[in-house]
């Protein structure tokens, strides 16, 4: 059920079991779904959803940038209220859990675009409070933000994380189940990006979650994560995550940043940026939830060349 005021829209929504990893907390992955969702909500309650914004007149609603904090737990047996503010193209979002003394679990705040869809048949001229958010392609809306690094005929490793650079580098495949309207990754497929690189770095690094969990019971946890996608990515393209720790933070957090690109001809294009500020949360026993403070050799090898 989705209700309006003068200051907000609010719609109920629920994290899926899918998020509930460890014990029954949601990772930050199905926070930003839920925000996201939010936003979308508010385009379909006033007759412009998605479908019909496809359809009606051949756009496609995309989010391009989220950015989050996320300051309580939530909970699989959740509830939360979406608070969304704002308007396109731009949103402030804020979930409160429906439980004893109503905790604010996430603020946010996210932008969208209708990008141009080529080929849909039939297309009529888009609602005049929209016009303003169409674009030909989501390259057009960051160009000054992307950092493309020249090729010179060397590989991905040698371009994006050379030696000596502390980055980590997964190249994969862009599966289709990671798009949207037919062809293009959406963004959502970055922050499920964000969460296996993280994932695969951790390991690379003799700290994988598993290792970490049932030797000192600790799990990663994230307090704020933000995704701006760059430039368009087909379907079954390949893309280079690199991902580097910036910076560790009064001893028991690292913030990293993720930036992603895709070969073609001879530039890495630079496609989507992100930041992460991780931490790791006890799992077990009386400190259960609390942060633990990172020792040297976490250190050492969170920052490690």
């Amino acid at each position: 059920m989705t209700t309006d005021t003068d200051q907000h829209t609010t719609v109920a929504l629920a994290p899926r079991s899918e998020g509930a990893n460890i014990r029954t907390w949601i990772g930050f992955k199905h926070f930003m779904y839920l925000a996201e969702e939010a936003v979308l909500n508010w385009f379909q309650d006033r007759g412009h959803g998605a479908a019909t914004l496809f359809r009606r007149h051949g756009l496609g609603l995309t989010i391009v940038d989220s950015s989050v904090l996320l300051p309580a737990v939530l909970e699989s047996d959740d509830v939360v209220d979406a608070q969304v503010t704002g308007g396109p193209p731009r949103f402030t979002v804020r979930l409160l859990a429906r439980r004893a003394g109503r905790p604010t679990v996430l603020r946010g705040r996210i932008t969208v675009a209708l990008v141009a869809q080529p080929g849909v048949a039939g297309a009529e001229p888009p609602p005049a409070v929209l016009a303003p958010l169409v674009t030909a392609t989501v390259g057009g809306l960051a160009a000054e933000e992307r950092h493309d690094r020249p090729a010179a005929g060397g590989s991905a490793a040698d371009v994006l994380a050379p030696p000596g650079s502390s980055a980590f580098l997964w190249s994969w495949r862009v599966p289709y189940f990671y798009c949207q309207f037919s062809d293009g990754i959406q963004h959502s497929g970055y922050v499920r990006a964000m969460e296996e690189v993280v994932d695969r770095f951790l390991a690379d690094r003799g700290l994988s979650v598993a290792s970490m969990l049932r030797g000192r019971g600790w799990i990663p946890v994230v307090s704020r994560a933000r995704i701006r996608m760059l430039a368009d990515v087909a379907m079954e393209e390949t893309m280079h995550t690199v991902f580097v720790v910036d910076d560790v933070i009064k001893g028991v957090s690292f913030d990293a940043r993720m930036d992603c690109y895709v070969h073609r001809g001879e530039t890495f294009t630079h496609v989507a940026t992100g930041r992460i500020l991780h931490g790791y949360a006890v799992a077990r026993g009386q400190g259960a939830g609390s942060l633990a403070v990172l020792d040297r050799a976490t250190i050492d090898a969170l920052i490690a060349g």
